[in-house]
């Protein structure tokens, strides 16, 4: 895991969330702008995927359980395909709020990744 990545995988996902909850009390249903916010986390999280995959093989292991690491990765990387999907299929105001949610939740979920990787000592 590699810190400054982690760091944009937050901020974005924080941002994503904030722009998804404004549009979402706004009234605005699942529109190009938010459903690509989603989608650019969802890419930010597969990229940590592929660095989690490459990073123990160079040396830099995790400090906790891997494990816990690997679960709380693969959910946080299935949270916004599946808010998408929802956003897809319901088409309401509440769909963008939904998102917000999930953005906000990976942001939790990659800090808590982060603590895994590199504080908590197994």
């Amino acid at each position: 895991m590699i810190e400054w990545f982690t760091g944009v995988i937050i901020v974005g996902a924080v941002v994503a969330g904030v722009l998804c909850l404004a549009l979402g009390l706004a009234g605005r249903i699942p529109n190009d702008l938010t459903l690509g916010a989603m989608a650019l986390i969802e890419l930010l999280l597969i990229g940590q995927v592929v660095v989690s995959l490459i990073a123990p093989a160079v040396g830099n292991h995790p400090t906790g359980n891997g494990l816990e690491y690997w679960v709380y990765l693969v959910s946080a990387a299935l949270l916004p395909a599946a808010a998408a999907f929802w956003a897809i299929i319901d088409r309401s105001r509440w769909s963008t709020v939904v998102l917000a949610v999930a953005a906000f939740a990976v942001a939790v979920m990659v800090y808590r990744m982060g603590q895994i990787w590199f504080v908590q000592a197994a």
